[in-house]
């Protein structure tokens, strides 16, 4: 702090003005304890543009004039990205950018420079960091030139800033490392039977999450049999997805034996909890047989799954609902319907319908009124659902699944039951 109260000899750092050169009212602080606040107001995210934006709009209230940052790396055409105050007081983008970067080559703080309209002076500090230059702060005023104090105080504010951008850089980059291993754990679902439709849809909560917990897979089983599945792992990000890929691999796996829904879950529940580090997940599994029309359901802790009756009428079915995977308590029991073939069957996640402070079954309440008159075919049947549900904004990862007899094999289901 030393450094700081030396860079102010005397008070001729306007640290009470605004944008421009208009004093705040009601303000009679010290230059340094105006520099120190407008530090502390520095670099309050890990936004590269956010801390340049903060950056110049503290430089323009403490000298009383305009502020810009110059983005170093495009000298062909250098121009001011953001200006707070008078943009005719700073000087030409051009000589900024040459002069930030000699400066910064040099180890200089900044360079003062007149700028010829109006006798105003400008000043040029290098945006750089342990010798790593990213821009330049550039700053000028018509009132009077800056004082050595004065380009001393700014030098230490584009420092701290500089070394913020570094910071959400260095993020940047660690969050593009992360994703593509999220893109390696994103693996495709598997191909159902040509004589089944289905519709795939997954939307991790998060803006820079590309993959959670959930997931939807699909296997090929014999006689033209399909099992859907739909699955939840406790928890997000990163380490979710890793164990969400380890139950999708053990699930392919087991599928391979032609078991039933309900023995795969037990299968799964004993692989998952003889690793104890491993996170619980909630399952829920539908073994499709469009040959007789019928599928067989299993639940680990899962959500039902919704019928939808042609373009009207949505009713949940009821399944058996055992432990989640992981605990190892097994009890995992089969249920059975018919699936016509006007009915779309719909899995999906918690994400989908639950909502904070509201009771689950009033979110599937809300599933249940969902009117699809206007969705033909499965992907439109997940298009009226999401955009219904508002699963844009939901507060969780949202995968869901949406399947109906192909119309050829619907028409020998047909037939077969008439033969």
């Amino acid at each position: 702090m030393a450094g700081w109260s030396k860079a102010f000899p005397s008070p001729t750092l306007p640290g009470s003005s605004e944008p421009g050169g208009a004093p705040v009212s009601g303000v009679d602080a010290p230059p340094q304890l105006s520099a120190m606040r407008s530090a502390a107001r520095i670099g309050t995210t890990l936004d590269e543009d956010t801390t340049c934006a903060e950056l110049i709009r503290e430089v323009a209230g403490l000298v009383g004039g305009a502020a810009a940052v110059l983005r170093l790396g495009r000298e062909a055409h250098p121009q001011y990205e953001a200006v707070v105050g008078n943009p005719t007081v700073l000087p030409a983008a051009g000589w900024a950018a040459a002069t930030a970067k000699e400066a910064a080559g040099g180890g200089e703080y900044g360079v003062v420079h007149p700028v010829l309209e109006d006798g105003g002076l400008a000043l040029c500090v290098p945006l750089a960091v342990n010798g790593r230059p990213y821009g330049a702060l550039v700053s000028g005023r018509e009132e009077a030139p800056f004082t050595p104090a004065e380009a001393e105080v700014l030098a230490r504010l584009t420092e701290i800033a500089a070394a913020h951008i570094r910071h959400a850089r260095e993020y940047d980059a660690v969050s593009g490392m992360v994703g593509k291993l999220q893109r390696a754990l994103l693996s495709e679902p598997g191909r159902p039977h040509p004589n089944l439709d289905v519709a795939i849809r997954y939307l991790p909560v998060g803006q820079n999450a590309m993959i959670g917990g959930d997931w939807c897979e699909t296997v090929r089983l014999h006689f033209g049999r399909t099992l859907l599945v739909v699955g939840d792992v406790m928890g997000h990000g990163l380490e979710a997805a890793v164990d969400m890929n380890a139950y999708r691999s053990w699930l392919r796996y087991i599928a391979s034996a032609d078991l039933p829904p309900h023995r795969i879950l037990r299968q799964l529940d004993d692989l998952a909890s003889a690793q104890s580090e491993r996170r619980p997940a909630t399952c829920l599994i539908a073994q499709i047989d469009p040959n007789r029309g019928r599928v067989t359901f299993a639940s680990a802790g899962h959500l039902p799954p919704a019928l939808i009756e042609g373009r009207c009428r949505t009713s949940l079915l009821p399944v058996p609902v055992g432990p989640p995977l992981g605990t190892g308590l097994g009890g995992y029991e089969p249920a059975t319907y018919r699936l016509e073939p006007s009915q779309t069957l719909l899995l999906f996640t918690d994400g989908l319908v639950e909502r904070r402070g509201e009771d689950i079954d009033r979110s599937l309440h809300r599933l249940a009124g969902v009117d699809f008159e206007a969705a033909p075919g499965v992907e439109d049947v997940l298009d009226t659902v999401l955009a219904r549900l508002d699963a844009g904004h939901a507060e969780d990862d949202v995968a869901v699944l949406a399947a109906r007899l192909h119309h050829r094999s619907a028409q020998a289901h047909v037939q077969a039951d008439r033969s």
